[in-house]
């Protein structure tokens, strides 16, 4: 039962701990400076990440850690089976922009594919997470989770007439409307940051989010297992299944994340 499952409970509180640690510098004015990558940082990716590394320590500290804010070299990683994937903010561009779209990511992977979930989303207080075989859910808080007992199940949508297509409110490009276009005559486009694409997906508010840009693993392996506990499911272009630290770098293949919807 998902109510009685304390290690999700956990990781659910330790996102929601950085949730409250990122809006602390979200009123205020935002200092960026720039990655070797050209990707923003800001003292709250910093701050939601220690936040985490350490919850994640306490809990058990023979699960090593991959974070955005705290790589590891591949051939430390290479031979893991089980390791927790962390971006303590994901979408720091909505972050910076003040519009809400931003998520802390909590994942655990195992034998290369995400076991756990974990995503939340501060500004909206909502927070979305998924266990291996035990459903994806979504409850609302800003305030520790003594259980979960008053989470909502999530299931993904059935094919309708007008096909939902998700859009990257910061990362649109022209891939993206050439292959809406080819696909799919009656769309409504529906934008949204960070991860909360998957959630959308998840809940059934959206039907197919399409992602031709740059990912890197850790924005994505939460959303992975919470939509395809609800029933969905995240491939390739090519209908491959994507795997989890499998090589040196960590960039995603092209993808897809689709609720009950065949095309």
């Amino acid at each position: 039962m998902i109510e009685k499952n304390n290690l999700l409970l956990q990781v659910c509180n330790i996102a929601l701990n950085a949730g409250e640690e990122i809006l602390k510098y979200y009123i205020e004015d935002i200092e960026v400076t720039h990655k070797n990558d050209s990707s923003p940082l800001t003292k709250a990716d910093l701050a939601s990440n220690k936040i985490i590394m350490n919850a994640l320590r306490k809990l058990d500290r023979t699960i090593p850690i991959l974070s955005e804010e705290s790589l590891v070299e591949w051939n430390e990683r290479k031979n893991w089976t089980k390791y927790w994937l962390v971006d303590p903010l994901d979408g720091t561009k909505e972050f910076i922009k003040k519009n809400g779209e931003f998520t802390v990511n909590i994942a655990l992977i195992e034998n290369n594919k995400p076991i756990l979930g974990v995503i939340y989303a501060p500004v909206k207080s909502d927070l979305y997470f998924a266990q291996k075989k035990n459903g994806s859910y979504k409850i609302n808080s800003n305030s520790k989770l003594i259980d979960l007992k008053k989470s909502q199940k999530l299931f993904v949508s059935n094919q309708s007439n007008i096909t939902r297509i998700i859009g990257s409110r910061s990362h649109s490009n022209q891939s993206f409307h050439s292959w809406v276009n080819q696909n799919f005559p009656n769309t409504e486009i529906v934008q949204s940051g960070s991860s909360l694409k998957f959630c959308l997906i998840a809940e059934g508010t959206a039907d197919i989010y399409p992602r031709f840009g740059p990912t890197s693993e850790w924005d994505i392996a939460a959303g992975h297992i919470i939509v395809d506990e609800a029933g969905g499911r995240v491939n390739t272009f090519q209908n491959n299944e994507i795997n989890y630290n499998l090589k040196e770098d960590l960039l995603n293949p092209q993808f897809y994340a689709i609720g009950n919807y065949k095309f």
